[in-house]
């Protein structure tokens, strides 16, 4: 309790006779409440110090040697340097797409072959926004496959506010990533950092444009690693297996954040932003983003093959737990557990059982599925990988040639037709399983769709083409010879995986 020394006028009316007494009682007091306040003041002030010694590490420069030998007094200059770095690379993705027109020729077994035309409707394009990081100086751009799905337009605004429009090089449902291609020289951009040496606890940054909020910086920590959270949805038929192993955040990521960077404090792309987990639609807490060592590895093959090598291990598996561990008998509880070997597969040939534990990819250690399925992401087919694994307590490296989904070890081709590039779409060879399924004895797949012919008249992935002109598709090479010098209207027939038969016509 403080001692009041204010000056009250209403005590000032007194008696002369006693104002020499009340006078000495006054200073006495008043010296009596200045010593109490001056030994108050070192009792708190010792008192105080205790605790925020026992809120604090013992050895303070500790307990920031982990965060890339940043201290109070210099974290605030890497914030600034990294920052410098990350937003000149940084770009506002803009997207346009036309309304759905769901228009395609049919057969109606009673009146005959028809157009299915709903009436037109006046409806303005569908706009969408969000980020993207410049990877070379001659305008290549990485950003989100969701950001830019569908988008008839895509324009690019640099961090100068140039304005460009984009080419859309090839995209990645399974890893959530696309890489655009703008024509410009001499652009700033981002170093590959190695997301496989990040820590949690690290500090990084999040650049982006949330909210149309151009060049935006937000920090945090890394907080966890491998996280899958389910974003992404599997389609076997369109050749979509989900690989999920998102590095978690603390940094503060919005919409309009998605296909950003995240950076360490050296400025180094470590990630390419890519989810929240929110109630709202809004950032509550945290953001996920996808190593870039996965992302890296699906840009080059977008580069080089126009599709990504994806490469499968051949086995099930599932992660070790308390229930595991005593059903199983299991002598550690390290690594990923293997639940089955698919005949054919490369685990199969190499040795690989079910029952064994997977230790490590390569030397880089595998605590769950998705650091499993990630370090494999980032392999081709025909690639050799040492596999460490647990037996019965002893632990043995296998050499593992990867396969691709099909048990192939030949990398998928590149196709460069100029008839394919108008199209818009990529294409795969029908299964022996989807033809019998579907009752037909041959046809070619779409697996995806860009901006082009096929997409403008109304065509969805998935749609398997059997005959173009009347005249019958097996291979891509008949589609290509069907096309290669055909001027006007083309009739394409086909069939969904549901069995929904359909024909489409648009010119060429």
């Amino acid at each position: 309790m403080e001692t009041d020394t204010t000056f009250h006028p209403s005590i000032l009316p007194l008696k002369s006779q006693t104002m020499k007494r009340l006078t000495s009682i006054f200073f006495v007091a008043l010296l009596g409440g200045t010593v109490a306040l001056i030994v108050n003041h070192f009792l708190i002030r010792n008192e105080n110090q205790t605790l925020i010694n026992a809120s604090i590490p013992v050895n303070y420069q500790t307990k920031f040697a982990n965060f890339n030998g940043m201290t109070p007094e210099n974290s605030s200059a890497d914030f600034v340097k990294a920052s410098e770095i990350s937003l000149p690379a940084v770009v506002h993705v803009k997207t346009e797409s036309a309304p759905p027109q769901n228009q395609f020729y049919y057969y109606d077994p009673f009146h005959g072959f028809g157009w299915n035309a709903p009436q037109q409707q006046h409806q303005k394009p569908q706009m969408g926004s969000g980020s993207g990081v410049i990877i070379s100086g001659d305008g290549y751009i990485v950003t989100n496959n969701h950001v830019i799905k569908d988008a008839d337009k895509v324009e690019v605004t640099l961090y100068d506010k140039n304005t460009y429009t984009a080419k859309v090089i090839g995209k990645d449902p399974s890893t959530d990533i696309a890489l655009l291609k703008i024509d410009a020289q001499n652009l700033p951009y981002l170093i590959y950092g190695n997301s496989d040496n990040v820590k949690v606890g690290e500090w990084v940054l999040a650049v982006g444009n949330p909210f149309n909020l151009t060049s935006t910086v937000t920090a945090g920590i890394v907080s966890a690693k491998a996280r899958n959270i389910n974003m992404l949805e599997g389609d076997p038929d369109r050749n979509n297996f989900p690989v999920e192993s998102y590095i978690q955040t603390d940094a503060a990521v919005n919409p309009g954040n998605s296909g950003g960077a995240l950076v360490n404090t050296q400025g180094q792309l470590i990630g390419i932003n890519s989810a929240i987990a929110s109630n709202t639609g809004s950032y509550a807490g945290y953001s996920f983003a996808v190593p870039v060592n996965l992302a890296k590895k699906v840009v080059n093959d977008l580069l080089e093959f126009g599709k990504v090598q994806r490469a499968f291990l051949g086995v099930s598996i599932r992660n070790i737990d308390s229930k595991l561990i005593e059903e199983k008998k299991l002598s550690t509880t390290k690594g990923v557990y293997i639940t089955g070997v698919s005949q054919g597969g490369g685990a199969n040939e190499a040795g690989i059982q079910e029952g064994d534990q997977v230790l490590k990819v390569g030397d880089v250690m595998v605590e769950n599925a998705s650091e499993l399925q990630e370090q494999i992401s980032h392999f081709r087919p025909g690639d050799t990988v040492s596999i460490t694994i647990s037996r019965e307590g002893a632990e043995k490296i296998i050499p593992v040639t990867l396969k691709s989904k099909s048990g192939d070890r030949m990398l998928a081709k590149k196709e460069t037709s100029e008839v394919l590039s108008l199209l818009g779409a990529n294409f795969e060879s029908l299964s022996e399983s989807d033809m019998k399924r579907l009752g037909i004895n041959g046809g070619v797949k779409i697996t995806s769709l860009e901006a082009g012919k096929l997409r403008s008249a109304g065509i969805k992935e998935g749609f398997i083409i059997t005959g173009i002109d009347k005249k019958k598709i097996n291979l891509l090479d008949d589609v290509k010879s069907a096309l290669e010098n055909k001027e006007g209207g083309v009739l394409i027939e086909g069939i969904y995986t549901n069995g929904m038969k359909a024909y489409y016509a648009f010119g060429l």
